[in-house]
Order: structure tokens, then sequence, then C-alpha cells
């Protein structure tokens, strides 16, 4: 695609990073297919070769966005399906990070929608905070109707109906050893939503770690990982997370570190794009690119080193639900199916797997007409399968589709700590307890 950047536009880097992506579209259209606005809505502006027009015109021309520019870069989920789809390599990634930043900058939004907002910027990195809010969510959930009547309320309302019923206790985050022959030392990252909402998850990944070889490591002083308000347009809030974990982890790297442990796929695309985010800061560029490579989704681990000898578990029929933020943002696909295949499951993928359940970050808070579209249309796509259980790889894929089946979502690391002799998931367990009362 042709650009007319200034030379004096092309000294800002982002602005440089931005035309670099532009010019690579072609316009040929794959995107639209594989893109689910554009697959609800029909509407080329809400396709990615539509936002990148819309995008591509905003900087050249240096315009204060319209309310119309960012009703469509709202819509985009990230979710990264064009970038797999697309021939020429455009990373649409880099290019929609940087239109958000743009907007928020300049772009005055409507006073519910900035209290909104900026309520989740300060809420859900802290799990703290987040945990207060979903005790207060509870007992605000007779309000949901009412919030649900008018478009500037119905992110409340989502807010609500996402709320659990119950929260589980605080999990802990007790470092543990190798169990087996070492193979090495890995940082656990410690997250924000996953932790609150489902706390067997890393007890999960600490006893299978530990079983395979690895002494699991917790690092003080780790905070979110900046997706939340990245994907916001809070740019220099996202950036200072990142700083601050490569500040933590850069410590780590001199008592020897073989990866940095994931297991919300949203938070990896995020820390594997570290190198880039924090490219122009010469104070972190260096050792937030060595820590980038380091980060590995625990299937990639555990796919390229081996699982531990499984047990006589259940032969269950699982759902594989698979992140976009794994499939398309880290190119993780064929891993944790195999590992669950291994570990003595049938597994089976629903039609359409490449397209979004919906939940993308606060996209299911902050678009929830779309988002609830896009989340009934992935869970009847998965329970067309039949499945004993369903399992995914993002605490916000699985928040997502819990709400709308009747089968138990679990954590895909859940199924393989089960198969190689930890315990039942928790989900799965309790599904059963109901059905044989």
């Amino acid at each position: 695609m042709q650009t007319r950047f200034t030379p004096e536009q092309l000294l800002d880097p982002a602005t440089a990073t931005s035309e670099a992506v532009i010019r690579k579209c072609v316009h040929c259209g794959f995107c639209t297919a594989t893109c689910p606005t554009y697959v609800l809505l029909g509407d080329e502006l809400d396709s990615p070769r539509g936002r990148i027009y819309l995008i591509k015109e905003m900087l050249e021309n240096e315009q204060e966005p319209s309310a119309e520019v960012v009703k469509h870069i709202d819509r985009c989920l990230s979710c990264l399906s064009c970038m797999t789809t697309c021939p020429s390599g455009v990373n649409y990634m880099h290019l929609v990070d940087h239109a958000r930043a743009y907007i928020e900058e300049r772009y005055r939004r409507p006073v519910h929608e900035r209290l909104i907002r900026w309520t989740l910027a300060q809420t859900l990195p802290y799990p703290r905070r987040m945990r207060l809010a979903l005790r207060l969510a509870r007992l605000a959930r007779w309000m949901e109707p009412a919030f649900a009547r008018t478009s500037a309320t119905r992110p409340l309302a989502a807010m609500l109906r996402l709320a659990p019923s119950r929260l589980p206790a605080p999990g802990k985050t007790e470092s543990a050893l190798a169990e087996a022959a070492r193979r090495g030392r890995v940082i656990l990252l410690q997250g924000c939503a996953e932790n609150v909402l489902r706390p067997e998850i890393r007890a999960a990944t600490v006893r299978l770690l530990t079983r395979a070889g690895y002494d699991v490591q917790f690092a003080p002083g780790e905070g979110c990982c900046g997706a939340l308000t990245w994907h916001l347009g809070r740019e220099q809030d996202g950036l200072s997370s990142a700083r601050r974990n490569v500040d933590v982890w850069r410590s780590e790297l001199e008592k020897g570190l073989d990866a940095i442990v994931i297991t919300a796929s949203g938070c990896g695309t995020t820390i594997k794009d570290y190198g880039h985010m924090l490219r122009e800061d010469p104070a972190y560029a260096e050792d937030a690119a060595r820590l980038s490579a380091l980060a590995m989704d625990v299937t990639e681990l555990l796919a390229r080193d081996g699982l531990p000898a499984a047990a006589d578990g259940p032969q269950l029929d699982v759902a594989y639900l698979s992140p976009c933020s794994m499939q398309h943002g880290q190119q993780i696909r064929k891993e944790p199916v195999q590992l669950l295949e291994a570990a003595g499951y049938r597994v089976r993928q629903p039609a359409e797997a490449h397209l979004c359940c919906g939940s993308a970050g606060t996209y299911n808070i902050l678009q929830p007409e779309i988002a609830g579209q896009l989340g009934d249309r992935k869970a009847a796509n998965l329970e067309r399968l039949s499945p004993s259980v369903i399992a995914t790889g993002n605490i916000g894929c699985a928040t997502q589709i819990a709400s709308r089946v009747d089968v138990p979502v679990v954590h895909t690391v859940e199924l393989l700590d089960w198969a190689t002799g930890g315990p039942i998931p928790e989900a799965l367990d309790s599904q059963i307890a109901k059905q044989e009362t």
C-alpha cells in the first residue's frame, strides 16, 4: 500500500514502524475471511484491511480521531487471526496498538466510556483490587437487568454477568524444587486475573513442572504484564508494567534462568513483545529482548522437553479451545493438542477454531453485544463435539465460555497434571459430583 508520510513524521519511531506495516499490505482481502467482526457485521471498515485504511489516513494527516474511526478501531478484538492469514506478513498487532495509543492521546471519549475504561485499568491488573471488585459485583448483581437496557451502562451489566458467584481463596505463591531429575530453573508468571478466578491453575502448573524436573520460582515484585492497559491504548501504563517486570526478571538471569513460563496466553503474547515495546529505551531494550526470548507458554515448554510419565487416567473426550493469543499471537497450535493426546485424552477441535470466542481481554466488557454473539457461536461449536470437558490455555476464554456451556471448562495444564499423577481438576470433580447427586 502506498503511503505519503513526510520525512518529519517518520522521525517518530512509532510512526515509522506503522508506515512499514502499512506498506506491506497489498489489499488482497484474505484477512476479511478470518476476521470475526467482518464475519459477523459484513462491514469493510470492521475488517483488518478497512481498519488499515482508516489508520493510514488518520496517521498520515495527523487527524483528530473521529467517533466513526474510534468505533471501528474499538471493535477490533486484537485476535490477530488476520496475521495468520496474511500472505504478506503485515504485523497488524503493532499497527493497531499504535492506533489505540494515538486515539487515547487525542480523542475525548464520552464521560461514561472514560469512567469505565479508567475503572478497568485501575482494577483488573491488581489482584487485591480485582478481588474486592468481584465481591462488590456479587452484591450488585440484581442491577444487571437495569444496566443492560442502555448502551452507556451495558459494559457494567457485562461486568456483573462475568463476575463469579463464588470466589476461591487466594492461591499460594510458594517456590518448589524439582521432584524428578533436574532439567532447569524457571520463573512462573504470577499473573493477575487467573490467580483470582482460578488459583488451581497455578497449583497444577507447579506440580506438573516440578514433576517434569524443573525448579519453579516466583519473582518477588513482579506485576501485571501490561496487556490490559496496553490494549486500552494506555501506552505509558503498559510500558511501566513491562519495565517493572524487566527490572525484576533481569536479576534472575544472574541465578540461571531457563524460561519464564506463562499459563495465560494473552500475557504470553505481550511478554514476547517486550523487546519491541521497549526497543527505544536504551536502559531496557537489550534486557527486554533477552527476556522476551525466554518467555514460553507452559505447553510450549512441555512440548519441547516432554511430559512426565502419564498415569492410567480416564480417557476422556476433550474439546480443545485454542485461544487467539496462542494460535495467532504466538503461533502455538499443535503443541497443546499433542500433549493432551500423549497424556491419553481423545482430543477434537471445533468448527471455526480460528474465530475468537469474544473474550479478548476487556473486549467482552467494552463490546458486550459483539462479544456475546461470538461467545454463543464458539460455545455452540464446542458443544456439537459432545465432549466430557473443554480445555483451553487462557483464563479469559475459560471465563467467556464456562457460563455458556454445561460442560466443565478447565486449563490444559490441569488435565496434563491429572494425567501425570495430580488430582482431578476441581471443575471436573464438581461436575462429576453434581451428576452423581
